[in-house]
């Protein structure tokens, strides 16, 4: 025989009561550790609320004893109550827990002893902000949410005292008695019901009403927070982004006055030697020395020229221009053959050879990608005139598309020349420019003899 399952209620029901006791205890942020701010003048404000609403409740308690609702008490000892129920929302803010804890205790003692002046409106409504105020602005919730529980249970029990025990239920016998009803309950039923649904409104009003308003303030201070947050990301996003371009600068700033200056070192070098002899020749590199310096000017004023523009400045000034006009546009693979034969005027043997999968392709480069190899073999050449003893250096530019890639290769025969060691920022500045393209740099000498620079870079990682 197959046996039924018998599902176990019990088990859900432990869940489902599990379950809100964790919704409750979320909603009430029990274990939240913020605390909402004072506001500055917080104290100064509440005094100023807590007199505005005893000159109105004099005022009502006043217009009661002149209608009569209010009698048989000394009027010294109602304007007491009125001061001992509105002195507590003085430090609503600065003190909410004791300030709801008094304000609850006055209540209860000038109900006991005045019940007419606590019956009063103003009376009910600094209460009811007493209580508002104690849950809106309490530091510790599990503090307040206690402190709430025993105000409830004393005016509840309170409540049930005075319809149990009091004199409450003869005197409605007494006021209802020859005057039929026509509703649901009885008289008393009725009364009763009300009584209790009016207190838990007042106080169920009270108490949620300020968590509400206390969780809508965390809700603010958090979204300020993001939005400090945000705003403290972005300004280091342009800080970074700031330290980028100027490394970028320095870079290219040092690849221009590196290559450019030594250049102008050896044609200059070379004129002084055959300047007697040679006077041709010697015009020739002077020649020489005067179009790199030329050279070399211009791209530092275009560079300098992008300090100036910043965000929103106008183009830089070309050397030689009357005016404003657009920046020389930065080298690219186009220029390679231009700086090979410039190194060859230097006295340098330099090879130059273009490997395209298919013709036309290595015009294809992307801009960054161009000038990230230019300046490779610019460097590189420099370094060669500088720092070693070769007398030849090849330079190969390969350019694969199916591939996806583009590599450039300077090869040269020499050893390292004593005394002429360099800072290292040339290839440190090299490493950097290829890594943000996402490609990869050999540097190093070559195990038959002389030195070997190989950078490539993908193709479609920057234009």
């Amino acid at each position: 025989m197959s046996q039924a399952v018998v599902p176990r209620p019990q088990t859900v029901t432990r869940d489902a009561a599990g379950s809100l006791r964790g919704r409750v205890a979320a909603w009430f942020a029990l274990d939240d550790l913020w605390e909402r701010p004072v506001p500055p003048a917080a104290l100064r404000r509440d005094l100023l609320f807590a007199l505005a609403t005893f000159a109105l409740a004099v005022l009502g308690l006043e217009l009661a004893r002149g209608a009569g609702i209010v009698s048989g008490h000394a009027v010294w000892a109602e304007y007491l109550g009125l001061v001992v129920m509105t002195a507590p929302v003085v430090t609503r803010r600065v003190a909410p827990v004791p300030s709801a804890v008094g304000a609850s205790l006055a209540f209860f003692a000038v109900g006991l002893t005045l019940p007419d002046v606590a019956a009063q409106v103003a009376v009910q409504v600094v209460y009811f902000v007493a209580l508002f105020s104690g849950m809106a602005w309490a530091r510790n919730r599990r503090v307040v949410l206690v402190a709430m529980g025993a105000v409830l249970l004393l005016m509840f029990g309170w409540l049930t005292v005075q319809f149990s025990l009091g004199s409450t239920i003869d005197e409605i016998r007494r006021e209802t008695q020859g005057r039929g009803g026509s509703g649901l309950l009885g008289p008393i039923a009725a009364t009763v019901v009300y009584a209790f649904v009016l207190n838990v409104v007042y106080f169920g009003g009270a108490v949620l009403g300020g968590q509400a308003a206390w969780r809508a303030a965390r809700a603010r201070a958090r979204l300020a927070d993001q939005a400090g947050t945000l705003a403290d990301q972005a300004q280091r996003l342009r800080e970074h982004a700031v330290v980028q371009e100027r490394l970028r600068i320095a870079r290219e700033l040092h690849d221009v006055v590196a290559h450019h200056v030594s250049v102008m070192g050896v044609q200059a070098a070379a004129a002084r030697r055959v300047m007697d002899r040679d006077p041709a020749a010697a015009a020739e590199a002077l020649g020489s020395v005067e179009e790199s310096a030329r050279e070399a000017v211009t791209q530092m004023r275009s560079l300098v020229g992008t300090l100036r523009e910043g965000g929103e400045a106008g183009p830089a000034t070309r050397p030689g221009a009357d005016g404003p006009t657009d920046r020389s546009p930065e080298p690219g693979l186009g220029d390679l053959p231009r700086l090979v034969e410039e190194a060859r005027r230097t006295g340098l043997d330099v090879g130059w050879t273009l490997v395209e999968r298919t013709p036309g392709c290595a015009a294809q480069v992307g801009p960054s990608q161009g000038l990230a190899l230019y300046r490779t073999v610019q460097e590189a050449l420099s370094n060669v005139r500088r720092h070693s003893t070769a007398r030849a250096v090849r330079v190969v530019l390969r350019v694969d598309p199916q591939a996806g890639f583009a590599e450039v290769e300077v090869l040269d025969d020499g050893r390292p020349r004593s005394g002429t060691s360099g800072s290292g920022l040339g290839v440190l500045g090299m490493r950097e420019r290829v890594r943000s393209l996402g490609g990869a740099v050999e540097v190093g000498p070559r195990v038959m003899g002389g030195y070997r620079v190989r950078v490539r870079l993908p193709l479609g990682s920057g234009s």
